[in-house]
């Protein structure tokens, strides 16, 4: 088999995170990508499950050294990337791989891999609803909010550019769409 790559994107709060959970269970053939992350943990996050968390410092020796196939400086001192051995490590398993991704990653990580790339925009339904979402999830503060909605305005300027996109308006109908957009790619 010749691994693929499915690339999930979207603003935070639109969904991506949960429709990608979806996707895994649904899709033996397809294993996540874990991102490195320079950001806190969460309540609930596991190093080596959800993120490889790594201090700023770890982060921008791993820049140094060429061990990312992108990254992304967020906010200062937030970084964001995906490590080049986690591709390896999937496709040895003889899997696809998927990734969750910020915009700018999941466009420059469709350049890489082109045609064995799928690019999937997640939507929210209005950008009212996604700061909705983020308010009830209660980890944000205002100014952070702020920052978020204001990276989401500019997220969802680059939806254009994916290959799919999807509005999640409906979990359920977006999962399904999704999950048809990922069985036509894979069966190519």
């Amino acid at each position: 088999m010749e691994g693929k790559v499915i690339i999930f994107s979207a603003p935070s709060g639109a969904g991506k995170t949960t429709i990608a959970k979806e996707i895994l269970n649904s899709f033996s053939t397809i294993d996540f990508s874990i991102s490195a992350t320079s950001r806190e943990k969460r309540m609930g996050e596991r190093n080596g499950v959800d993120y490889y968390f790594l201090k700023p410092d770890e982060f921008r020796k791993k820049i140094e050294n060429n061990e990312f196939l992108e990254w992304e400086e967020v906010y200062p001192d937030s970084f964001y990337g995906t490590l080049k051995t986690e591709v390896q490590r999937i496709w040895d398993e003889n899997k696809h791989v998927m990734f969750d991704v910020d915009t700018i990653g999941g466009l420059n990580i469709k350049k890489i891999y082109g045609e064995k790339a799928l690019a999937i925009f997640i939507q929210p339904p209005s950008i009212q609803a996604l700061e909705e979402r983020l308010r009830k999830r209660s980890t944000e503060t205002e100014e952070s909010l702020k920052k978020r909605m204001a990276r989401a305005e500019l997220e969802l300027s680059y939806a254009i550019q994916f290959d799919k996109n999807i509005t999640n308006d409906n979990l359920q109908k977006a999962i399904a769409e999704t999950k048809k957009v990922i069985s036509d790619f894979i069966a190519q």
